[in-house]
């Protein structure tokens, strides 16, 4: 069918030609329009229950998961249900210098990322320096003055949102729908960074219509707690950050967008859905609009001798102590990932 249409694109061009400056299209959007109604549809069988993939929730998996090697335009749905699963578009935003200029150091310290931060590694450089107690999987406690600390905690990676959050309680203390303390304190940043996250919200729009339109009229309902031309209440971004295999909670419909900025070389970072075999690499540019309620994570992150060479030679961007341990933070390569969402409880706030 793609190459069909493709011939009649070609006699199309070709008959009129002698015309083109009477016409009322380009042939570039003509162009586009047969590439979208000729995306690849894939319909897979689900491989690996859900029941199964619960016992390997905080895991790190690897490339022997992925069947599916993604790396063009398609949509994909489950095989029997029909259910959506995910839909990619190779090199489709413009904006992502919006994004480097404004956003590559929004990402911070984190340590309650939960089962995606991975297993808990005493030996690694930072818990080594703590007293681990209580540790199972992917969180822990640790003695603080020789007592357990209040809170089980997870490895310190670089993942922060951005935008809006819902009510929550911490440590006893009772915190209102807010735009997030890191957004407060970078908000010009936030603001001169909104081009991309416009981009973002066109694509998701195009590309699923249906799910953008009920999205945004549930974010609609509340806002003063959306990102403004968006169906996006928050991005979380995330850097030099290798998931493990989670479901994410808190977000409203399981759709969100998933986009990446880059700095340097590197392999790997491949976004997995185990339970179809899918394995999506993102890069910059690129966008991917994601069931995130299935079971997904990332693969290694991961450069060559001679990638470590060249990006040895590229200015130092960011800064970090690595005597600290933060997961990804020492390294001379960037990828930097961006989801966004609407969360789910901001209908609740007045």
């Amino acid at each position: 069918m793609r190459l069909f249409l493709i011939l009649i694109y070609g006699c199309i061009y070709i008959l009129f030609l002698p015309f083109k400056r009477y016409l009322f299209f380009d042939y570039y959007k003509l162009y586009l329009l047969l590439n979208y109604m000729t995306i690849k549809q894939l319909y897979l069988p689900k491989i690996i229950s859900d029941d199964e993939l619960s016992t390997k929730t905080g895991q790190f998996l690897d490339d022997g998961f992925i069947l599916y090697d993604i790396t063009s335009d398609c949509d994909i749905y489950d095989m029997d249900t029909k259910q959506f699963i995910c839909s990619f578009r190779k090199r489709r935003l413009k904006t992502s210098q919006y994004a480097w200029d404004n956003y590559k150091y929004l990402s911070v310290a984190a340590r309650g990322r939960g089962s995606s931060a991975g297993p808990i590694d005493p030996t690694s450089q930072y818990w080594k320096k703590r007293q681990l107690v209580k540790t199972k999987g992917y969180s822990t406690s640790y003695l603080v003055n020789g007592k357990p600390s209040k809170m089980r905690v997870n490895n310190q990676v670089l993942s922060t949102p951005i935008g809006f959050f819902d009510a929550t309680k911490s440590l006893g203390i009772n915190k209102p729908c807010r735009l997030s303390y890191h957004t407060a304190q970078n908000l010009k940043l936030y603001e001169a960074g909104k081009p991309y996250l416009h981009d973002l919200n066109r694509w998701y729009k195009k590309i699923r219509p249906q799910e953008h339109s009920v999205q945004l009229q549930r974010a609609n309902i509340k806002k003063d707690f959306k990102i403004d031309h968006t169906a996006y209440s928050t991005i979380t971004i995330n850097r030099n950050f290798r998931t493990a295999l989670h479901k994410d909670k808190g977000d409203y419909g399981g759709i969100a967008t998933i986009s990446c900025i880059e700095y340097g070389e590197y392999n790997g970072g491949i976004f997995l859905i185990p339970a179809y075999g899918i394995g999506v690499d993102i890069r910059q540019d690129d966008i991917l609009i994601a069931d995130v309620h299935q079971y997904h994570c990332n693969t290694e992150i991961w450069v060559t001798p001679e990638q470590a060479e060249r990006n040895a030679k590229l200015e130092k961007v960011f800064q970090a102590n690595s005597e600290v341990g933060t997961v990804g933070a020492y390294e001379d390569y960037a990828r930097i990932s961006f989801v966004s969402y609407l969360r789910e409880k901001l209908i609740n706030c007045v």
